[in-house]
Formats: C-alpha cells, sequence, structure tokens
C-alpha cells in the first residue's frame, strides 16, 4: 500500500495551526519487535516488519510537514532502533535524547519529562512504548476530528504517531488535568491502520 496520505493519515490542519504560544507534541510508539520470549525486554530489537515500518512512519513526518526540533526517546532497544530509522527521512534531523526515564513509563512520567526537556522549544517528539505513550495521547486531546478522536481511543499501533498541538504550552501538561490539547493528525502504517469502515 502507499504510504502517501489515505483514510488513515488524516490531519484537521496544517502545521501553522500551533500558536506562537503554544507547543506540538509528536507522540510515537516505537516500530513492530521481537516477541518477548526472544530476548529480555529492553533489548528487545525491531522485527522485520517493525524495520519496514519505521522508515515509512519518517516519510509521512517529512512529507506532512511535522518537524520536531527535538527528540526524546527511551533507551531501549526497540526505541531507539525506531529513531535511528526514522530519522534519516526528516529533512533536518533534529538532536536526541534518550532519557532512562522514559522506558516503560507512565503518562505522568512522560509528562515530566517532556515538561523538563521541551523548555524553549515548540515541536518536540517521544518516541516510546505503550501504554503510557496511547494513555498521555488519549488523556491529552480534547478536541479534533471525532473519527480521529474515536480511533485514538481504540488503538495506538506500532510505528503510530499522533500529534497533539496544546495552546498553552508544556506548563500545562499534565495527564491529570485531562484534555487540554488538540489532535491535528494521527497516523499509522496502512496495515497496522484500524479499520476504515
Amino acid at each position: 500500500m502507499s504510504s502517501g496520505p489515505a483514510p488513515h493519515a488524516t490531519s484537521s490542519s496544517s502545521d501553522s495551526a500551533a500558536s506562537a504560544a503554544g507547543c506540538r507534541l509528536l507522540l510515537v510508539r516505537h516500530a513492530k519487535a521481537v516477541p518477548k520470549h526472544v530476548a529480555e525486554d529492553f533489548e528487545r530489537s525491531l522485527s522485520d516488519r517493525g524495520r519496514a515500518d519505521a522508515p515509512e512512519t519518517g516519510r509521512w513526518l517529512a512529507e506532512s510537514g511535522f518537524e520536531p526540533h527535538l527528540v526524546l526517546c527511551s533507551p531501549a532497544r526497540r526505541t531507539r532502533e525506531t529513531w535511528e530509522l526514522i530519522a534519516p527521512a526528516l529533512p533536518d534531523v533534529p538532536p536526541a535524547v534518550y532519557d532512562e526515564r522514559l522506558y516503560d513509563a507512565a503518562p505522568d512520567a512522560l509528562a515530566t519529562v517532556l515538561a523538563e526537556q521541551g523548555a524553549g522549544l515548540s515541536h518536540v517528539m517521544l518516541v516510546g512504548h505503550n501504554t503510557g505513550i496511547h494513555e498521555l495521547a488519549t488523556s491529552l486531546c480534547g478536541t479534533g476530528p471525532p473519527d480521529l478522536l474515536e480511533r485514538l481511543r481504540e488503538e495506538l499501533p506500532t510505528s503510530g504517531v499522533v500529534v497533539v498541538d496544546l495552546p498553552g504550552g508544556w506548563e500545562d501538561l499534565t495527564p491529570a488535568d485531562g484534555h487540554v490539547g488538540h489532535l491535528t493528525a494521527f497516523w499509522a502504517p496502512a496495515h497496522q491502520a484500524l479499520s476504515d469502515q
């Protein structure tokens, strides 16, 4: 299937929609990894499908104009490999910070690292793990296209990307407060997507 925009790759506004006072968060779930019995969890590498999907994620980000100024990445092998396969597709590769607090982290821990590391930056990407990254995405997205919001509530597939605009900036990034952001885009590789019916 094509890696271009399709029913499973939808956005509700352009990159210019992020206000100067606010910020844009790109949440990326790592690509498909080998099964848990193959290696200790932290050292699990990407599967063949994951190695094919991650560059497709990078191409979609580049084609859509979603360019982060910083990448925060869990130091687990599968998240590092995901970022390393995404990066070559981006026109300008941002610096990456591998923070151990992001490994298999809960939403509040992810929010803490984002608020700390994102200070002064308007666009930050986080490459992380379920269930934390999915829970963070659903807790933050209060507005957006109803079909995308519903799809996001159901699942965040591997290699999936959630683009959230936060009008209040990183300081308001508190999952406990909930629904402070706008779901601008939600994409996943075609074979990973939920039913478009």
